[in-house]
């Protein structure tokens, strides 16, 4: 989502993937960072359908949306790509719990699963950990993994900023 479907990060203006292959090197890349196999099978029309998916999920990291209307636009998406919980997996490996059909296209598996994981988040009463950065200027989101959901930046750097702007602020009302 940080990749697909915000135009501010990190104070500073960042221009969205606009083509399926621009696309699919920005997710290959954040999958490489997360730590994560890039994906063989993922095509250039995948990533557009894909941009689609992370406009439509990124309300539900909106702290201001009610969380009505965040349970509803995740049950459109889960509906729409066939989200349904199954067992299945590799003929010669355990079979694995997920929320998309076997025959499921990268897509529809891809979305099940992220919209499955963030419904599951909401209805456990934890909806206060999608977060979006509190920095200004930054619109990325991110799930706090935090002790007590006190996370408010995507990384070091909003926070850095954020913290010397406080500061300046300070200086500044103390001069005046």
């Amino acid at each position: 989502m940080n990749e697909l479907a915000i135009s501010r990060a990190r104070g500073r203006d960042v221009v969205s993937p606009a083509t399926g292959q621009d696309r699919r090197e920005a997710i290959q890349q954040a999958l490489a960072t997360a730590g994560l196999p890039q994906s063989q099978s993922l095509t250039d029309s995948d990533a557009d359908r894909l941009a689609v998916v992370a406009l439509r999920l990124r309300p539900v990291f909106d702290p201001e949306e009610r969380i009505e209307s965040r349970a509803e636009g995740l049950n459109q998406l889960l509906v729409r790509h066939a989200a349904v919980p199954n067992l299945h997996g590799h003929p010669d490996g355990q079979p694995v719990l997920a929320f998309h059909r076997a025959d499921a296209d990268l897509v529809d598996a891809w979305t099940s699963d992220a919209g499955t994981a963030l419904a599951m988040v909401i209805g456990v009463g934890q909806a206060a950990r999608l977060r979006s950065c509190e920095a200004g200027g930054c619109e990325s989101v991110f799930f706090d993994t935090t002790r007590n959901a006190s996370r408010r930046f995507c990384g070091l750097s909003c926070q850095n900023r954020a913290k010397a702007s406080a500061y300046r602020a300070r200086r500044a009302a103390e001069t005046a």
